[in-house]
């Protein structure tokens, strides 16, 4: 495929990580788009996900600004987003792209844990974050997750991100607009959604609500799917957010 300006499409590398968990070979791969200013973590990154079966690294970008020519040749599943870029950061480059219709998926890339940038990126819709120093094999579960449409904090760390927000953020003076709209969205729903959506705003899993809730997984699974519906979020995290933000938890 040929190279669209400043963006590279590797060829996959050898040596993957030994990962469980065995392809469907009825099923095509997963399209990864990696963006990052750095060339080593690029390479290393082409490294770990492009001699997969299940996995293909189908194009590469240097910075934010490359990122809306690099899906259209590319027509990638998952981007990999650095957060920090030098022209255009994967901040605005993540908001841009999940705001044009039926985005690739985003993984942010980030050397901080619950850091304010993260938080902004998931609320611009991407389905997590990882560190760069990540395991191999944890980065790879993580594609694959949020290719399945998974999004990819855990519970704990749903918990960090909730807790920096509100350390970081104290109520303001005056009207919220942040919170004045999620009190909107959050008045529309029923009483049972409600009680889900506030149980996910405190980070609990889907088996600690069903315990709380006096629900099976399954319901709850079903539940949560509703929410983001009849919300229009991307992912549980962002329905945590919501809750936060209407001072819900």
């Amino acid at each position: 495929m040929a190279a669209v300006a400043g963006v590279t499409n590797p060829a996959g590398a050898a040596g993957p990580p030994d990962v469980s968990g065995p392809a469907d070979a009825a099923a095509p791969p997963v399209r990864v788009l990696i963006v990052d200013d750095d060339a080593l973590v690029r390479a290393g990154l082409s490294m770990i996900l492009g001699g997969l079966p299940d996995l293909a690294v189908v194009g590469e970008a240097a910075d934010g600004g490359e990122v809306p020519a690099a899906v259209a040749a590319y027509a990638p599943d998952v981007v990999l987003m650095d957060i920090r870029m030098p022209r255009v950061d994967g901040l605005a480059a993540t908001e841009a792209l999940r705001a044009q219709p039926h985005p690739p998926e985003v993984l942010v890339l980030t050397t901080f844990d619950a850091d304010e940038q993260v938080l902004r990126a998931l609320r611009a819709g991407a389905a997590g974050f990882l560190l760069k120093d990540t395991p191999p094999a944890e980065i790879v579960r993580a594609v694959r997750r949020v290719a399945a449409g998974e999004a990819t904090l855990s519970p704990t760390v749903t918990r960090t991100l909730i807790a920096h927000v509100t350390a970081a953020a104290p109520g303001p003076v005056g009207p919220d607009p942040r919170r004045e709209r999620a009190l909107r969205l959050l008045t529309g729903l029923s009483e049972r959604e409600r009680q889900v959506a506030v149980a996910l705003g405190r980070g609990h899993t889907n088996a600690e609500i069903a315990g709380e809730l006096f629900m099976s997984v399954a319901t709850v699974k079903a539940y949560v799917s509703r929410l983001l519906t009849r919300l229009e979020l991307n992912n549980r995290v962002q329905v945590a957010l919501l809750v936060h933000d209407a001072g819900l938890v």
